[in-house]
């Protein structure tokens, strides 16, 4: 559920354990507990959802954004892509382990820590 407690400008998503929630340009994205399974953002000023993403699987992770790409991970093993705006996925990758670490971004790489014991690295042109 998406609220917005005026008086005190919280913005209350959902049940969130574990996962930090992530800013950029002005946009909240978090995970939110096993009974969604999802990503949501919020615009972090009013409060106002913007778009949620079902990713099939506990999210855990923290989400990373650059670029207006929201990257994150779940307990199902995938590292999702997920358009900034829209919430679209623009990819996935599935690793050997569920993915509760969250993604660190740096020069235009993507690192990502899989229960595998294996870390995962994107990057683009």
């Amino acid at each position: 559920m998406l609220l917005r407690a005026a008086n005190y400008g919280v913005i209350l998503i959902g049940n969130i354990f574990g996962p930090c929630p992530a800013i950029a340009n002005g946009v909240v994205y978090a995970g939110i507990d096993s009974s969604t399974n999802s990503v949501y953002a919020c615009d972090a000023i009013t409060g106002s959802y913007l778009w949620r993403y079902s990713a099939g699987s506990n999210v855990e992770s923290s989400p990373a954004v650059a670029n207006g790409v929201v990257y994150v991970g779940s307990d199902d093993g995938n590292v999702n892509a997920l358009d900034a705006a829209t919430g679209s996925k623009l990819w996935s990758y599935t690793t050997g382990g569920s993915v509760v670490s969250s993604p660190a971004i740096s020069n235009g790489k993507v690192y990502v820590g899989s229960n595998d014991g294996k870390f995962v690295l994107f990057w683009f042109a």
